[in-house]
């Protein structure tokens, strides 16, 4: 299992799918996430959001998307999943404040991770303040509903300045890097094409809708075999010579060098 913190692919799994979800676990997904909020009709949520805990009870582990803060279906949530066993942590739909952050924290035990999901303009205004708000986890970007509330299109240039803002909101926050929305459909080329807009802005995972996006995201979000050859080489020489830096372009690349060394232990990639 990839660390919380550093996974690439995140599964959303509509909450009514409950004999899936076992099997769900298995597809190479790094995280999976059960969801009660936009994939469960209002009159199915008591339901979906009980067969959710029952699953989570008998052994099964995965994260849950919970309804947002200004919902009635709040509260309920959060009282329902609160000391589950077996609970990775929730992803809170639509943040728009570090309160919603911290109330959910605070009302789940103060333990539980809190993935804080950033929908719409005001949420990306308080990107920053989300970010450093207690109990919050990661960010992650919800474009669809983003982009419903600006009018903004779903063009790359359009959509850099909120990845943008929520890379920049983590770095201050102290989190991992924040984990981009989904790609809809089934086209592998248009979803790494996008994967590879995903890590040159900086984010470092991604929400997937199908099982087949999950190997594509997680090859591209992984680093390269070429570039672990190069990390491997520079660390190695790196180390032969005593661990010296001898210029100014030294520190960044070894900076970069051992960032992607751990990540490609932690994803089993291996060198060309």
């Amino acid at each position: 299992m990839i660390a919380a913190d550093l996974s690439r692919s995140w599964l959303l799994m509509a909450a009514t799918r409950t004999e899936e979800f076992t099997t769900a676990a298995s597809w190479g997904a790094d995280q999976l996430v059960l969801d009660i909020e936009d994939a469960v009709d209002p009159n199915l949520k008591d339901r979906a959001r009980t067969d959710v805990v029952d699953w989570l009870s008998a052994g099964g582990r995965a994260w849950v998307r919970i309804n947002d803060r200004s919902t009635s279906f709040w509260s309920d949530d959060v009282d329902a999943l609160s000391g589950v066993p077996d609970l990775a942590g929730v992803v809170l739909a639509k943040t728009e404040s570090p309160a919603h952050v911290t109330e959910t924290f605070d009302r789940l035990g103060g333990s539980t991770p809190v993935l804080a999901l950033v929908e719409s303009a005001l949420g990306i205004e308080e990107a920053t303040a989300i970010a450093r708000a207690r109990g919050t986890f990661r960010l992650a970007f919800g474009s669809g509903d983003y982009r419903r509330d600006t009018g903004t299109s779903a063009d790359t240039l359009a959509m850099a300045y909120p990845r943008s803002r929520l890379v920049v909101a983590s770095r201050i926050g102290g989190l991992p890097g924040p984990i981009d929305g989904p790609t809809v459909g089934s086209n592998h080329g248009v979803l790494r094409e996008q994967a590879a807009i995903t890590v040159a802005l900086g984010l470092t995972g991604k929400l997937c809708l199908e099982r087949e996006q999950i190997p594509v995201i997680n090859e591209a979000i992984s680093p390269a075999k070429s570039d672990v050859a190069w990390a491997r080489d520079f660390l190695a020489d790196f180390r032969a010579r005593g661990c010296v830096i001898r210029d100014g372009s030294d520190r960044p690349r070894l900076g970069r060098a051992e960032k992607i060394e751990r990540l490609a232990r932690a994803f089993g990639v291996e060198s060309s």
